[in-house]
């Protein structure tokens, strides 16, 4: 899908949002293997390891405690927000190369076993 825009029409870029609840556990380990093998699934190559983060207690609200995560593609990146106590996930596939936005939502639905309704925007 080409940009719908009116600035740099000439630039290809696909961007997915995927939003969940998840049913199951995730852990930084589980985050750094999605991201890598998603891109991988989508034929998309990473050129670094993905970066996750996780404040320290009591640096921000307990209710949007969990994980930011990045991924670097040579043609983009793959970004992951995890909030652990909601059991709710927010990933963003951004790229300036085609993929498959049905087979992304299926690959995250059965990594995460994310539960309906599950929302996604392509823009």
């Amino acid at each position: 899908m080409k940009a719908e825009t009116g600035i740099a029409p000439e630039i290809f870029r696909q961007r997915l949002l995927i939003e969940a609840y998840y049913g199951v556990e995730i852990t930084r380990e589980s985050l750094r293997y999605f991201l890598t093998s998603i891109a991988e699934h989508l034929a998309l190559r990473t050129y670094g390891d993905p970066v996750i983060y996780s404040p320290e207690a009591g640096m921000g609200k307990e209710e949007n405690s969990g994980f930011d995560a990045f991924v670097p593609l040579v043609d983009s990146g793959i970004s992951a927000y995890v909030w652990t106590q909601a059991k709710f996930i927010s990933v963003l596939l951004y790229t300036c190369k085609g993929f498959n936005e049905e087979l992304a939502v299926t690959y995250s639905k059965d990594a995460f076993s994310l539960k309906e309704p599950i929302e996604t925007k392509s823009f």
